[in-house]
């Protein structure tokens, strides 16, 4: 699924094409995702001008002129593809509906002008419309955590949040409800980065652990970013390009290759609510 990174670069990259413009067609191609897109969705969006496009957690939102926000999560492997137009007429690589496939569900058109394609092969992406005002209190939103790359995120905060949790610590932080967006290659490669065991009981995290954990986050979160993303699967920016946050990965899907602290022990893999860890036994403790 993509992560915090990966749906922030679709965000940059959506914004140049949607951030003030105003959405002059839909088509709808499939609408059973998810859940089924909200009734008359095509015709409620066009018109509409995007005054905001952002992210929160791993959803991006487009608040529009009409008091209420496009949300949209990417799912498993939900992808937007962007393809600018020319002014006077649409480009080879842009007319659209010869290169269309079965798995492209929604098209967007701007005045920007431009095309945004969603593509979903497995339809655990969603896109509705919420009003604006009650995005906070919306089932999607309302249990939301911190984002942790906001001011609010800091060793205090964390220190908080961890007190009392008998999880694992890499559970606590995969949880929603604590952080927003990070997900499971972040929190592995962050658990690496402050010298922490991903099994260590979150509750008991010694207080000298908390601020190198912190930073560790922000860092990675940071770097991946400027790096667009992890591409393993599906991401890829909305230009086609690959992320390249996966050439740099200190641990993850790395098991049974060398730490890379050059420590002489291997990275191991196990396996926590489902999910793959993967961690140096020596380092981290």
């Amino acid at each position: 699924m993509p992560e915090l990174p990966e749906v922030e670069t679709v965000r940059m990259g959506l914004a140049p094409i949607l951030d003030g413009h105003i959405i002059t067609s839909v088509k709808i191609r499939r609408s059973d995702l998810r859940i089924p897109l909200p009734h008359r969705f095509g015709e409620r969006l066009r018109g509409r001008r995007v005054l905001r496009l952002w992210r929160r957690a791993k959803y991006l939102l487009a608040d529009l002129d009409d008091g209420h926000s496009l949300v949209v999560h990417l799912g498993m492997s939900g992808r937007m593809r962007v393809f600018r137009h020319c002014r006077s007429t649409k480009t080879e690589s842009s007319t659209a509906g010869a290169r269309l496939g079965k798995h492209d569900h929604i098209v967007i058109e701007t005045d920007a002008p431009a095309q945004i394609v969603f593509t979903d092969h497995r339809r655990f992406g969603l896109m509705t419309l919420i009003r604006t005002s009650e995005l906070e209190e919306h089932h999607l939103f309302a249990n939301l955590g911190v984002e942790p790359l906001s001011e609010r995120f800091d060793s205090q905060f964390l220190s908080h949040a961890l007190a009392g949790k008998r999880t694992p610590i890499k559970s606590a932080l995969l949880d929603q409800r604590v952080i927003a967006g990070l997900g499971n290659i972040y929190a592995c490669e962050a658990l690496y980065r402050a010298r922490v065991h991903p099994a260590r009981c979150a509750g008991n995290l010694p207080q000298q652990k908390v601020a190198p954990l912190v930073q560790s986050i922000t860092a990675v979160l940071g770097e991946a970013l400027q790096a667009g993303g992890s591409s393993l699967r599906d991401h890829k920016r909305v230009d086609g390009e690959l992320g390249e946050f996966q050439n740099r990965f200190a641990v993850y899907d790395r098991e049974g290759e060398p730490c890379p602290n050059s420590c002489g022990r291997v990275i191991r893999r196990i396996v926590q609510s489902g999910r793959s860890t993967f961690y140096c036994p020596r380092c981290q403790h």
